[in-house]
């Protein structure tokens, strides 16, 4: 960003993204204990990793002039949602769901949106599941709400999206049409291949229980 340039500019901006990165660590303990629940219960780990960042000043402000605002920490605070960013990759289609319930389920997040484009993918074909939270972060004396958006993808989603970026970032943002055709098909690809290796984990899920009856 534009960086503060008198010291209460710089303490509000040291304080926000100390929140930011208190949040990213209070949602990934969350998320390592449900998952570890879910291992107990139900001998199955439905997250492979988890990836999570805070967005950089520049991509900040560039967030803030693609939307219209003045590149302010005011603005920055109450416009920019995802400065705090965490991303689940699942095996499966099924597991982004279950895990996007546990995590609404805890009673001290918040959920504010929810956007499903495993429902609804973007005209590009990406595909992912995003919430946007609040988690309460407490401090010595008293208690501060701080927002993390969340990202709920397969593997082969994620695969999709980080190749799409790369090609993305090449072309600077006017990829040719070829190139875009051929990233909504691979998008189609994704989608049936998620939709095999779930009925395939199924399958094989029936196999065992029926050996072991």
């Amino acid at each position: 960003m534009e960086l503060p340039g008198n010291n209460t500019q710089i303490d509000t901006w040291n304080t926000s993204m100390f929140l930011y990165n208190s949040a990213l660590k209070e949602i990934g303990t969350r998320i390592d204990i449900l998952n570890d629940e879910f291992l107990n219960i139900h001998k199955y780990n439905p997250i492979e990793h988890v990836k999570s960042r805070i967005k950089t000043p520049e991509s900040i402000v560039k967030k803030l002039k693609r939307n219209g605002y003045e590149v302010t920490i005011e603005n920055m605070l109450r416009h920019i949602n995802d400065i705090a960013g965490i991303r689940i990759i699942c095996s499966f289609t099924s597991d982004i769901y279950r895990i996007a319930d546990m995590i609404a389920g805890q009673s001290d997040i918040n959920v504010l949106t929810i956007k499903d484009y495993i429902k609804e993918p973007k005209d590009n074909g990406y595909k992912s599941y995003h919430m946007i939270v609040s988690i309460p972060i407490f401090l010595s004396d008293k208690v501060v709400e701080a927002k993390v958006e969340i990202q709920i993808r397969t593997i082969a989603m994620d695969f999709w999206a980080s190749l799409e970026h790369k090609i993305y970032y090449k072309f600077e943002g006017q990829a040719p049409d070829d190139i875009i055709d051929a990233l909504r098909e691979c998008s189609d690809i994704v989608s049936i291949l998620d939709e095999r290796m779930l009925l395939l984990n199924n399958r094989i899920k029936d196999y065992k229980n029926n050996g072991e009856d």
